[in-house]
């Protein structure tokens, strides 16, 4: 494909005789032109080529358009400056010096060449390095503010991460896209700062020396709050799955993230008013250890084309109800929503997370295999785009006033436990390829908050059905529906709803189902023994414990239950952390 010929060639090649009457080059001039350029450059040292490539490349575009002629090139260049191993000074400069302008940054380099200074409107960053290459400091300032040390930047330069220094320096620029002039950027930072000041305050609530990060996850009235330091915003994390625990627990020391959000704030068309100081009096002066809030003055706040975000780093499938509680509680639309099958959603983004090829996101089939039980096939059941069916992929969720911030969060929770339980039942296998023995289920949405799991009785060849109802992220209630006419399963509502409180996983519930049906059965074909062949009774409770003992030495029974299901009290169904462990460990390996 030709390449048309620049402006400024034009006249040269008109002098040459190598443009026609309409400025077509013809292929004998560009040939000329090609070697008057190689005798040109070919005494030339490759340093000096490299310069004069660094030197063209010194105002790139900072949005390549992507039909752009010189987009692929651009692109090109990119992937081989991030490929090369910088192992100098010089080499770790030019790596910096086109990644911050990628992100529409100035960039300027200290008369030593040992300082890079990458800088905008409202900020800047310093980076001081060795004459080997090695990474000295790194200061960040923002707006009439002093400069601070960044560890976090220091440890990603250090590392070579240059796409996460790059996300962190377009996370910095976002931060200041708002209309207006300097001053009214650095109103719309004064306003993230005093959020962040009553975040931090909401989370010191109920907050006790003793109290570990698990909890506070799960039950601060903020989640787990990390303040914003250096380059990296604000961060709420809402909620962690029991798999994600017993994760981090096996992993010796490492943190194991769950759902997180970060805070931050972006421009808008619109005014808002936003505070600009503080507005909690007393973390504790309020009802029911809730702040008490300070009214929103003009001498308080400023109307700013902008607005305080959540922002998730991938979407969170949301169904239409949590979405208008959200915008109840914030007072402000969610704009750019497309509704879709909640379920549907909710696939696509497990497999999504879980598959490391890119898989057919479209399956509603899935296998997932349990040690010590026959594999499980799954078919969820989409439903349809109804009301209280449908959802949308959400990627932030806009406010104004932090007292919204704990009811967000509380939904928030809700969905993501939600969806845990669903995408429990999503795995990357859609086939069964060993052909082994299977287990059939449906699970099909029934309200807002809860859904069914069909299958067929152990026993009989009638259907029956598990309710799980999710009534908060801490709280679910679950019925077992059976025909009147078949046997018992020896499973209580109380002991399914434990067994979902503990793992937030319904192949694990319908693991213990099963495996009590069989108990049942067994202590049923025990006594229809004992009927016909009477002992003493001694004997047959001595044989009875013996039966229990036995299934529970041979791993057969991860769960302790009586023989009077519908007899809560005297049900000792407890899944220990023991058994738990042991079972997220092997569901891991298969």
């Amino acid at each position: 494909m030709s390449v048309p010929p620049s402006p400024q060639l034009i006249p040269h090649l008109e002098s040459k005789g190598g443009v026609s009457c309409h400025g077509v080059v013809t292929a004998i001039s560009i040939n000329a032109l090609m070697e008057q350029l190689r005798l040109k450059y070919q005494q030339r040292p490759w340093t000096e080529t490299l310069k004069l490539i660094y030197f063209c490349m010194d105002n790139p575009l900072r949005k390549p358009v992507s039909n752009a002629p010189d987009s692929l090139l651009l692109s090109c260049m990119e992937k081989i400056e991030r490929t090369l191993n910088a192992k100098s000074m010089f080499s770790v400069m030019n790596t910096l010096e086109l990644l911050s302008r990628q992100k529409g940054l100035t960039v300027h380099v200290s008369p030593s060449g040992t300082a890079c200074y990458i800088t905008s409107m409202m900020f800047y960053v310093e980076i001081q390095l060795e004459k080997d290459g090695d990474v000295l400091d790194v200061k960040l300032a923002h707006f009439e503010e002093a400069p601070v040390v960044c560890d976090d930047l220091v440890q990603l330069l250090r590392m070579k991460n240059y796409d996460a220094f790059g996300k962190i320096l377009e996370d910095l620029s976002n931060m200041y896209q708002i209309p207006g002039n300097r001053e009214m950027k650095a109103k719309g930072y004064l306003a993230l700062q005093a959020l962040e000041k009553d975040l931090y305050s909401m989370s010191l609530l109920d907050r006790t020396q003793d109290l570990n990060r698990v909890t506070e996850v799960l039950n601060g009235k903020v989640g787990h709050l990390v303040p914003r330091t250096g380059g990296t915003p604000m961060n709420i994390e809402f909620y962690i799955s029991p798999y994600q625990v017993l994760e981090a627990e096996l992993s010796h020391g490492s943190q194991v993230c769950g759902t997180k959000t970060v805070v931050t704030v972006e421009g808008t068309d619109t005014l808002h008013k936003l505070p600009l100081s503080p507005l909690i009096i007393d973390p504790q002066a309020g009802q029911d250890s809730n702040p008490a809030f300070v009214q929103l003055t003009d001498e308080l706040s400023m109307d700013l084309p902008a607005l305080f975000v959540l922002k998730f780093h991938q979407p969170v499938p949301m169904s239409s109800s949590s979405v208008e509680e959200i915008q109840r509680l914030t007072g402000i639309q969610i704009s750019g929503l497309k509704l879709a099958p909640l379920y549907e959603l909710i696939v696509q983004s497990t497999l999504k997370e879980k598959c490391s090829e890119d898989l057919p996101t479209n399956k509603s089939c899935f296998f997932v295999s349990l040690p010590d039980c026959p594999k499980h096939c799954y078919y969820i059941n989409m439903g349809s785009e109804k009301s209280d069916l449908a959802g949308a992929l959400v990627s932030k969720i806009p406010f104004s006033h932090p007292k919204c911030v704990p009811g967000v969060i509380e939904v928030l929770r809700h969905q993501v436990a939600y969806n845990t339980l669903i995408s429990s039942c999503v795995s990357e296998k859609h086939i069964n390829e060993d052909g082994s023995e299977l287990l059939y289920f449906e699970v099909v949405p029934h309200k807002n908050t809860s859904f069914c799991v069909f299958f067929l009785h152990p026993m009989k060849e009638n259907l029956a059905c598990v309710v799980i109802d999710l009534i908060t992220s801490r709280e679910v209630k679950c019925h077992l529906h059976l025909n009147p006419q078949d046997p018992t399963l020896n499973s209580s509502d109380d002991f399914i709803a434990r067994v979902v409180k503990r793992c937030m996983s319904v192949p694990v519930v319908m693991r213990a189902v099963y495996r009590n049906a069989a108990k049942a059965k067994a202590d049923s074909e025990t006594q229809d023994m004992d009927m016909e062949q009477p002992e003493p009774q001694s004997e047959q409770n001595t044989d009875s414990n013996s039966l229990k003992q036995s299934l529970s030495g041979a791993g057969q029974q991860d769960w302790v239950v009586t023989d009077k299901p519908n007899n809560t009290d005297s049900t000792e169904e407890n899944l220990s952390a023991a058994e738990l462990e042991t079972l997220c460990s092997n569901m891991e390996k298969k």
